[in-house]
């Protein structure tokens, strides 16, 4: 069904906004015109823009929504990035700089203009509702992309990994065209260090007031979710609730981590979100983790949800932005019964376990993880630090271990983690490549119910859609 105007009542689904790239703008859209919640991954898109203008931006969709841009900065990034017919595949990506705690204006413009153009194509000619996700782990970039996307209308912005209690204020400062700040966790220091954005210094002129979102705050447990509710800085107007089951970031298990046979860490019922709680609240909210079906709907109603987040189903479906080599690789596995996933509890620089899909070729081979150079060149997922001198750095434990280290990081810390940034831009076909023929291998991340993913499948069929998941969600 599509829809001409927004649906008034709240989506029965949100599809879950997965990885860098992977929930596009074109999944976001596909969700969208069938009713329910599209959702467009927000990290990272500053990269993801500039990789795909190298590219050669073959459809032209980007530049038609850069055209559509209502910010002064959209000839320059054109300049700088637009490369027509693309790079090739042999010569490596121009790099957008790196967030800091003043990051240049040029690369404040860029983000917020990413940002625009991934919501906008994915509510472009059509009223259904669309959400953007994004990482309170990654602070740096987070108040310009919230603003390209509401100045490309967008209805919903969710956010987890952390409590994003600054949020719901800073969408309020957003809506009335006014300056906002947020307070960025500097490790070594009491010292309050923050980030700060202001639409006059891209729009100058008169305020532009722009259409408040509603924020849904991604959540593990009931004790988060009355926190947030109360002590936020503005409105939660929902939750999502997600389980150990989810893909991506995973809380870590509540009173410590003990770790099964096969390295990961064990949750139990102290981890299992108490609904009735959270229910006692009196927002809508919605469960995550393993709910692509009818039943799981079913349970969802009757804990009093509103309904059900759903992302690994279609990660893999051919709207998605993993590539086609990866969607068949895991299907086909998948087909055979052999699909695995492991909840890694080092993978991620955060510390937080990350749900890693066993696939060749990508980093969760051994071999493929021990060959490939490490290197922090993209950034998101670093840490700020004092400086015996009370300046800060940025460091991150997937970078070289003795750069780690020399930045008074602890080398054990660096052990076994995978660089996120890179491996999930090469996820969706945008690695970067370097000398020696090297191309970046891809991280691919799921949750438990990847080793389902056969299940869509129509008979005879090789590839399934959007379609296909609703079907058999019951939607």
């Amino acid at each position: 069904m599509h829809w001409t105007t927004p649906p008034a009542h709240w989506p029965r689904l949100i599809q879950g906004g997965m990885g860098i790239g992977v929930s596009n703008w074109n999944l976001a859209r596909a969700v969208s015109l069938r009713g329910q919640l599209g959702v467009v991954s927000g990290t990272a898109l500053n990269s993801v823009l500039v990789r795909r203008l190298q590219d050669g931006d073959l459809d032209g969709a980007m530049r038609r929504a850069l055209d559509a841009c209502p910010l002064p900065n959209v000839s320059q990034i054109l300049e700088k990035y637009f490369v027509p017919g693309g790079i090739g595949s042999g010569r490596p990506y121009k790099l957008a700089p790196m967030f800091s705690l003043d990051s240049a204006a040029e690369l404040l413009g860029l983000t917020a203009a990413a940002n625009f153009v991934e919501v906008h194509l994915a509510k472009e000619n059509h009223g259904g509702l669309v959400g953007i996700n994004l990482l309170e782990k990654i602070q740096l970039p987070t108040l310009a992309s919230l603003y390209g996307a509401m100045l490309a209308k967008v209805d919903y912005v969710l956010m987890g990994a952390g409590i994003p209690k600054a949020i719901p204020g800073v969408l309020d400062r957003f809506a009335a065209g006014e300056k906002a700040e947020m307070r960025v966790a500097v490790e070594g220091t009491k010292a309050e260090h923050a980030v700060a954005f202001d639409p006059a210094a891209l729009l100058p002129g008169e305020k532009c007031a722009l259409p408040r979102p509603k924020f849904l705050a991604i959540v593990s447990s009931s004790v988060l979710a009355l926190t947030l509710a109360r002590k936020s800085s503005g409105k939660v107007d929902g939750f999502v609730v997600e389980g150990a089951t989810a893909g991506g970031h995973n809380a870590p298990p509540r009173g410590g981590t003990t770790l099964n046979d096969r390295g990961e860490p064990i949750y139990g019922p102290r981890d299992t979100p108490d609904l009735a709680a959270i229910k006692a609240i009196g927002l809508p909210f919605y469960l995550a983790g393993s709910q692509a079906t009818p039943d799981a709907l079913a349970a969802a109603d009757a804990a009093g949800a509103t309904g059900v987040q759903v992302g690994t189903a279609f990660a893999f479906c051919r709207e998605s932005g993993l590539t086609s080599e990866i969607k068949s690789a895991a299907l086909a596995r998948a087909r055979e019964g052999a699909l695995d996933l492991r909840t890694d509890p080092r993978a991620s620089p955060t510390g937080m376990p990350f749900k890693v899909v066993a696939l060749p070729d990508t980093v969760a081979a051994a071999a493929v993880y021990d060959a490939r150079p490490r290197r922090c060149d993209l950034g998101y997922l670093r840490d700020v630090y004092a400086k015996p001198d009370g300046s800060v750095g940025y460091r991150c434990p997937a970078e070289p271990v003795e750069n780690f280290a020399a930045k008074s990081g602890d080398p054990a810390a660096a052990a076994g983690r995978k660089c996120l940034c890179n491996g999930l831009l090469a996820a969706i076909g945008l690695g970067q490549r370097g000398a020696g023929n090297f191309v970046e291998p891809p991280i691919v991340t799921a949750g438990d119910d990847v080793r389902n993913i056969a299940r869509y499948l129509e008979p005879g069929a090789t590839d399934y859609g959007v379609d296909d998941v609703l079907r058999h969600a019951g939607i």
